[in-house]
């Protein structure tokens, strides 16, 4: 009856399974989907439904009842075929206008499952690979560590002994490779552990004003060597003790000083510490690293903290590193649950800032809150910070001529002392303030950088005869670069 009231060859064609059955669980209509699939070839009419989902439908008093809720959601049911067996589907069930009958729609979803099964097992071999991989890199940087150590120690013991100038000129230089090596080897130690997950942060108590002063005492030689102004700034709000993990702070605070004193040439580093935020016993820190450097566009700003990434490949060939640093960086702040950012200017420096949330402690958290001694702004190399600069990074202004000639005073001290470390440093500042200049001084200075290289003292004294007589020749007024 029902078969005659409803016209179901619209339903023929379908690729989905489509019964339809009267008030008694009847089956009057099977399309050709549900036909192949169940392996029914005379037809489904006149078969109890429940005898293809078990699972839904159950004979009662005459007729049928649910076993599961239906209506426009669809529900996971096995269905039977003639032979017995089974398979997945989602399936759900609507009653029609005409009082009696229902319409079942039912979906194989066994290639479906089978394809997730499928892609769940491939994901988990990938991530099985990706930890055997980062293991094994792991195990590696520590067993290079081992030579490495062992090459910097004998070297170490071997300084005070050597008398001759060129053994020991040698001898500085593999104990200063040993240290570039060791620096190298932690960082992909640190990123393999944390791309593994095995990195795990160190709570102790320590006072965050004795960090920054070693921080400040690892940097401020390099710093006030290279000429640049360098100052620090801890705010009175900031306690004196905290719990946390020192080691991980003072490891993001080396690099990106490490990164402001590398890419500043002339100008000033600064470093402020700032206490934003509390909530019961943790506590908010910020932490600004500001330089007067190159600068970054902003299109590449979001490259410093992906993996193995600087700003274009000429960065990595003009001023070393292995593209980790911010990498490492950013994920150790994200561990402390805080966050990092950068803003910049090309041409004009960078501002580096992140945020970590440490614990209060519990020894001298009632004499903070009642009193926090201020603690002033210390400085190295110069004045207190001014808020207009002359910009020396152009070649040929006032300021880039001072800054010049006192790289280059700097520059024959080291010479003289054959402190070619430090030679090397400054010249490198020499070639950053001359990165605009006209031809014939690129030249003069790259010539310069040979001589030094090579410790040749008459290419040397030649080389800085040459580049002070090209600089005294070029006009000395503010707009000459524009001239040029």
């Amino acid at each position: 009856m029902c078969q005659q009231s409803l016209d179901m060859r619209p339903f023929e064609d379908l690729l989905e399974i489509i019964l339809a059955f009267d008030d008694k669980g009847m089956i009057t209509y099977g399309n050709a989907a549900a036909r192949e699939k169940l392996g029914y070839d005379q037809g489904l009419e006149g078969l109890f439904v429940g005898t293809v989902f078990p699972g839904a439908f159950q004979k009662a008093d005459g007729g049928w009842k649910a076993l599961q809720p239906f209506g426009m959601e669809t529900c996971r049911m096995t269905a039977y075929r003639k032979n017995q067996t089974c398979f997945p589907t989602d399936m759900r069930v609507l009653p029609q206008e005409q009082g009696g009958s229902y319409l079942c729609m039912a979906n194989d979803v066994l290639e479906k499952e089978f394809l997730s099964h499928e892609l769940e097992q491939v994901k988990q071999e990938a991530q099985d690979a990706m930890r055997v991989k980062s293991e094994f890199v792991a195990n590696v940087t520590h067993e290079l560590r081992t030579p490495v150590n062992g090459i910097s120690g004998q070297v170490r013991e071997l300084l005070p002994l050597e008398t001759e100038k060129e053994k020991l000129r040698k001898l500085q230089l593999i104990e200063r490779c040993c240290g570039e090596m060791n620096k190298i080897i932690n960082n992909i130690l640190d990123f393999s552990k944390l791309e593994a997950g095995k990195f795990q942060l160190e709570q102790a108590r320590f006072s965050i004003r004795n960090t920054i002063d070693y921080v400040m005492a690892s940097h401020k030689g390099r710093i006030t060597e290279k000429g640049l102004d360098f100052f620090v700034t801890v705010s009175p709000g900031v306690p004196e003790y905290v719990v946390g993990d020192e080691l991980r702070i003072v490891q993001v605070l080396n690099n990106l000083l490490s990164n402001a004193q590398k890419f500043t040439s002339v100008g000033k580093i600064t470093l402020e510490v700032i206490k934003t935020a509390q909530t019961g016993d943790a506590q908010e820190l910020f932490f600004l690293v500001c330089d007067t450097g190159i600068g970054i566009e902003p299109k590449d700003q979001e490259k410093l903290f992906q993996s193995f990434s600087q700003v274009d490949a000429s960065t990595s060939r003009k001023y070393g590193g292995t593209g980790l640093g911010l990498s490492i960086c950013r994920q150790l702040v994200e561990l402390m649950d805080g966050s990092i950012n950068v803003e910049s200017v090309k041409g004009k420096g960078t501002t580096f800032s992140f945020s970590v949330w440490v614990g209060r402690d519990p020894e001298t958290e009632a004499e903070e809150d009642s009193f926090v001694q201020p603690r002033p702004v210390v400085s190295f190399g110069g004045s207190a910070p001014q808020e207009e600069e002359q910009d020396a990074s152009h070649y040929g202004t006032a300021s880039n001529r001072e800054a010049l000639q006192k790289n280059l005073s700097k520059l024959i001290l080291s010479v003289e002392m054959e402190n070619w470390e430090k030679a090397e440093m400054f010249m490198e500042t020499i070639r950053q303030l001359t990165a605009d200049a006209p031809q014939e001084v690129s030249r003069a200075v790259l010539r310069l950088k040979m001589a030094i290289q090579k410790e040749n003292y008459d290419r040397i004294s030649t080389g800085m005869d040459t580049l002070k007589a090209l600089i005294d020749a070029e006009p000395q007024t503010e707009d000459s670069r524009a001239a040029r």
